[in-house]
């Protein structure tokens, strides 16, 4: 058997009437009601550390809670396999990196390691990334596929390195559908089904939930981060596609203008991105020590309420990725009523009102201008803040993003 990853609490859907209202907590009920008693599978790469681990958290606990038997179960992989995923998140992205046949066979060999292990029989299995993509044909090729299989990408794959899609394609078309995240993300001739479903985000989760300004003061103590001087942040991994060297760069241009101010970059280091550890290195050595640059990750103990609190003080949070499936911290911060500059790409424009709820850019000088503009201007920062959680509300919280995914494995 796979690795079963355990939830850590119960969730109930009726505790987000509040959060979510009580329409979208009844939709996302009726929409579970045909599935009551189904075998649900999702499977993904890694149970910390990234986008698909927090949503998965909160998903599988509330589809428990809905009657569906739900599970999170993880692939494993060697360090040479995480490697060679990251090259295909890359070359999905369109980038070009090096492929060889043998980078084929390190990944095939892998999946069919895991496939061999995967016994279940479930009515759905939902597949994030290419991770796990390709255990579908080992599975069906010896006989052993059941049920209905999604493949959901956080990707955006409407331009990857051919030589990379031309791999996968062939595995992918197996599935009785696909996931993306916007329209704009799906390859043109896309061999099977593409629905379109954003993520979300869990308010009350404790990265999201209410947190006392006392609660928030001695968290920012206990890192060194002075709550009394102004404060930008992003948290991201250490991934050259999120620019940390690029916000360094803002930050330094602000700094002209707005004096006293800090740079926060928080990131989780997972086992699955080992290129990460490379970028930390090269974020701290274009740091230059400088004693206003806080770098910390899940290393130095943080965690989800750190994130909380370190969104909670800051005056604007950050996003400056030059590409990005989502970005889940920008609606946290959004819901949190902070206005974020973000990059002008991908699915931060979903989330990303320009002028209303924050600022798209599209070049660290246009980042380290907007910076200024909102850390001068208080009601601006406001304004922006006020229209972002408005906007988190009605179109990206957990019981939106499950009342979808349950309507289509309800058509299939």
């Amino acid at each position: 058997m796979l690795v079963s990853v355990p939830i850590p609490e119960a969730k109930r859907a009726d505790d987000y009437r509040e959060a979510a209202g009580e329409e979208a907590v009844e939709r996302l009920r009726a929409a579970a009601d045909p599935l009551k008693g189904a075998r649900l599978v999702h499977l993904s790469s890694t149970a910390f550390g990234g986008g698909v681990a927090e949503l998965l958290n909160t998903e599988i606990a509330l589809f428990q809670d809905l009657g569906i038997n739900a599970d999170w179960q993880l692939v494993e992989g060697t360090e040479e396999f995480f490697a060679v995923t990251k090259l295909v998140h890359n070359a999905f992205q369109g980038a070009g990196v090096p492929w060889t046949e043998s980078m084929e066979n390190t990944y095939l060999e892998r999946v069919a390691a895991n496939a061999a292990r995967f016994e279940e029989s479930a009515d759905f299995v939902y597949v994030h990334d290419p991770q796990p993509a390709g255990m579908l044909s080992i599975l069906e090729d010896e006989g052993r596929r059941t049920g209905r299989w999604v493949w959901r990408c956080h990707i955006d794959l409407s331009h990857p390195m051919e030589a990379v899609w031309a791999f996968f394609a062939p595995q992918v078309a197996r599935f009785d559908a696909a996931v993306f995240t916007m329209e704009d993300f799906v390859r043109p001739g896309f061999p099977i089904p593409a629905e379109i479903i954003a993520p979300g985000i869990d308010p009350l989760s404790p990265k999201n939930a209410h947190l006392e300004p006392v609660a928030v003061a001695e968290i920012m103590e206990s890192y060194g981060v002075d709550a009394d001087r102004p404060l930008v942040t992003q948290v991201s991994r250490f991934d050259p596609w999120k620019d940390p060297l690029g916000v360094i760069d803002a930050y330094r241009m602000a700094r002209e203008a707005v004096p006293g101010l800090q740079l926060l970059l928080v990131g989780s280091m997972a086992h699955d991105d080992p290129e990460g550890w490379h970028y930390l290195e090269q974020t701290e050595e274009h740091r230059a020590a400088d004693p206003d640059i806080h770098i910390l990750t899940n290393l130095q103990g943080v965690g989800d309420v750190a994130v909380n609190a370190f969104q909670r003080a800051s005056d604007v949070v950050i996003q400056k990725s030059l590409r990005e499936g989502f970005g889940l911290t920008v609606s946290e911060a959004m819901w949190k009523e902070k206005p974020v500059i973000a990059g002008n790409v991908g699915g931060l424009t979903l989330q990303v009102e320009d002028g209303l709820s924050g600022f798209l850019v599209d070049s660290a000088e246009a980042c380290g201008e907007r910076l200024v503009e909102l850390l001068e201007d208080h009601d601006l920062r406001r304004r922006m803040g006020r229209a972002g959680r408005n906007r988190v509300r009605e179109r990206f919280l957990t019981p939106r993003l499950l009342e979808e995914e349950l309507r289509l494995l309800s058509s299939l």
